[in-house]
């Protein structure tokens, strides 16, 4: 569904343009109703369709009660997330204290996750790209670590 990355600029008050390409798609699967939180793993926001979310959102409640990363997603990602309309303009308004989690200021880049989104400081997303891809290919060298999900992967 979203995939791809885009540079963004947010304006001083927050709000930031969603591309043209997802505009019909989010207004025909969610009616533009998104739902705004942080990301645990990374310094970045996730900007889920409702729908979506709402899956996430029952997958996380159906956790035993004393699992502690249950217990984590629930208090934070759960407990950070803002519902957001997209306006007549085709912008979101990104709350303060989400702007501030990621670290966010003018330049961003808007990273496709198939089903969710991302929103990143340009600085940051630079940093976790080169990381990553550091990283990504030291972990193709080790299969022996690799879930068999992954070592099937192929397209």
């Amino acid at each position: 569904m979203f995939r791809g990355s885009d540079p963004i600029n947010m304006d001083a008050k927050g709000r930031m343009a969603i591309p043209t390409r997802y505009r019909s798609l989010l207004d025909d699967i969610c009616s533009n109703d998104l739902v705004i939180t942080i990301d645990m793993k990374s310094t970045c926001l996730t900007l889920s369709p409702l729908p979506e979310w709402k899956k996430f959102e029952e997958k996380v409640a159906a956790l035993p009660a004393m699992d502690e990363l249950g217990e984590m997603l629930s208090r934070f990602v759960v407990g950070q997330a803002k519902d957001l309309q997209v306006d007549s303009s085709g912008r979101i308004l990104i709350p303060t204290e989400l702007r501030g989690y990621a670290e966010l200021e003018k330049k961003l880049v808007l990273v496709g996750r198939t089903q969710r989104l991302e929103i990143w400081s340009e600085d940051n997303w630079n940093a976790e790209r080169e990381k990553s891809q550091e990283n990504y290919r030291g972990m193709l060298t080790n299969k022996d670590n690799m879930s068999d999900a992954l070592k099937n992967l192929s397209w």
